[in-house]
């Protein structure tokens, strides 16, 4: 097991690295002259002069090679810059705003297990039936609609008509019910579907038939046999989604006024702050590595078959 952790740690270090050339290199190609968007900030003209010696002090005149060398240490060192409009540190400013986007992260996710996995299993075993084809036509209809429209929609409704929820910003429960909807109908759809192709096909599998046959309880027999093997495909997914969230909802963040990284990513872009939208590429991409990387280790305790063959390739 150590081995095998080992080898996917060193597998990982050349993707985090082309993940940062490719994130510097597209930021540098950007349209702008950081030093003009600086000095225009500071609210004075940007005159040829005052450009060529901001740019000089900032090393923007170094070959690029150099910028990216520059960069990469201070990467090493939890230092990615600092942003043009604020002069605050990036990385202090993107793990200010992690928890917000955390606190809405697992608000989601418990919203979308609570829907997704009773509707999942009931879909499978009333399949071709009322509650099947009801199911299909939620799980569509989530699919369908776009995240910053349901938020609006929500918004329009349980706000703005029944002020019964908070419009937008980040407070206590009720500020949190919203945005957590929005970000959780969509997942819920794609896992109700999917759990309940895996769930059709554990369902007909011999062990069951022969769990059956001992006369096991059902909730048994579902609980314990049936869906923990037809949960293992929606696992890669699972991970993919929480890399997903914890890089910064951005549309649902931003219609809802959440003070997340997502809200921040996009406030950049509008800012032109590029040491910003530079950090969190990079950030949110080292998200998606790391999660895929703990998916990929619990494949190893959730499926006995990986286990086992893991063991015989250390």
């Amino acid at each position: 097991m150590k081995s095998y952790l080992l080898r996917r740690i060193l597998y990982l270090l050349p993707v985090i690295l082309g993940v940062s050339i490719i994130t510097f290199g597209l930021i540098n190609l950007a349209p702008g002259d950081p030093a003009e968007i600086i000095l225009r900030a500071d609210g004075m003209e940007p005159t040829k002069e005052a450009v060529a010696v901001l740019r000089e002090e900032l090393g923007l005149n170094d070959p690029v090679y150099i910028q990216y060398g520059r960069w990469l240490w201070g990467v090493l060192h939890l230092d990615l810059g600092e942003s043009f409009r604020t002069g605050n540190p990036v990385a202090e400013e993107l793990f200010s705003r992690l928890p917000a986007t955390l606190e809405l992260t697992c608000a989601a996710l418990v919203f979308m297990v609570i829907l997704a996995v009773p509707a999942g299993i009931l879909s499978a075993l009333y399949h071709h039936t009322f509650v099947d084809h009801l199911s299909r036509l939620c799980a569509l209809l989530g699919a369908s609609l776009p995240g910053f429209w349901l938020g609006l929609m929500l918004i329009y409704f349980f706000s703005v008509k029944l002020g019964l929820l908070p419009v937008m910003g980040r407070g206590g429960f009720r500020h949190l019910i919203l945005p957590a909807v929005t970000l959780g109908f969509g997942m819920a759809a794609v896992y109700a579907r999917i759990l309940r192709a895996g769930m059709l096909e554990v369902l007909g599998q011999d062990y069951i038939k022969v769990a059956r046959a001992k006369g096991l309880k059902e909730k048994w027999v579902i609980g314990r046999h049936a869906l923990k093997n037809a949960i293992l495909p929606t696992v890669t997914l699972f991970g993919m989604s929480v890399g997903y969230l914890l890089g910064g909802t951005v549309i649902v963040e931003t219609v809802f006024a959440w003070p997340g990284v997502g809200k921040f990513a996009v406030d950049a872009i509008f800012n032109r702050d590029y040491t910003v939208i530079q950090g969190y590429a990079f950030f949110m991409a080292l998200v998606f590595v790391l999660v895929n990387l703990l998916v990929d280790i619990s494949y190893v305790f959730l499926d006995p078959r990986v286990r086992l063959e893991r063991t015989r390739q250390g």
